[in-house]
């Protein structure tokens, strides 16, 4: 079994060179302030970033802030964010989300865990989008990508987000945990595919232990 010091060796070795192949890796929900990144979170769920960032405008020209977002009919919301997939109960959940902020927080989005994850419809994932992308904080992102990646490399076992969650912050220094998050993502889009992932041209490859690799 590898002993933590080994796994964080080799962790650090994997950031960097995903670093280098994708020194660009950021958030590519395209937001302006917190609120427009929580909002576009929700929307991705079971959607691409891409689609959301097509929907997005509309609904921010007519939903500038939370206030405006809680008093949105259901109806007219709904036909919004139709696109994005699972719309009805996205529109409940923004809804929700928006009458907390204005309730609890003078429509504000907060900028700790705690506080984020008390919002309705918003879990650990989405708070930690929040710190990292908005708030400067290292935040660990457990989306597909990042369970999917950290599962192949070894990095953890488990298949509970929080659980990966709690295995990444041990393996991954602090200070690199929101780098690590969005090169996941990248490198999940890019050559790490769920179906059949891009082994040989893999900037990791020597470093991850996946035993179902395709060849050339």
């Amino acid at each position: 079994m590898e002993s933590l010091a080994r796994r964080r060796s080799r962790a650090e070795k994997i950031l960097c060179a995903l670093a280098e192949r994708f020194p660009d890796a950021h958030c590519t929900l395209d937001h302006r302030n917190p609120y427009e990144l929580l909002v576009a979170t929700v929307l991705a769920a079971q959607c691409t970033d891409k689609r959301v960032n097509l929907v997005t405008p509309e609904l921010f020209k007519k939903y500038p802030d939370a206030k405006q977002l809680a008093g949105a009919g259901q109806a007219d919301l709904q036909e919004l964010i139709r696109s994005t997939g699972f719309f009805r109960n996205k529109a409940k959940s923004l809804a929700a989300m928006a009458k907390s902020l204005v309730d609890c927080h003078d429509g504000k989005v907060p900028g700790t865990l705690d506080e984020l994850t008390t919002l309705a419809g918003v879990g650990r994932k989405t708070a930690n989008v929040i710190i990292a992308n908005c708030f400067g904080g290292q935040a660990i992102i457990v989306d597909t990508h990042c369970k999917r990646l950290s599962r192949r490399l070894g990095l953890t076992e488990e298949s509970n987000p929080d659980k990966i969650e709690l295995d990444l912050q041990k393996a991954v220094a602090e200070g690199k945990w929101s780098a690590w998050s969005h090169l996941m993502i990248f490198h999940g889009r890019g050559i790490c595919l769920a179906r059949k992932p891009r082994c040989p041209e893999c900037p990791v490859e020597p470093l991850c232990p996946y035993d179902n690799k395709t060849k050339a």
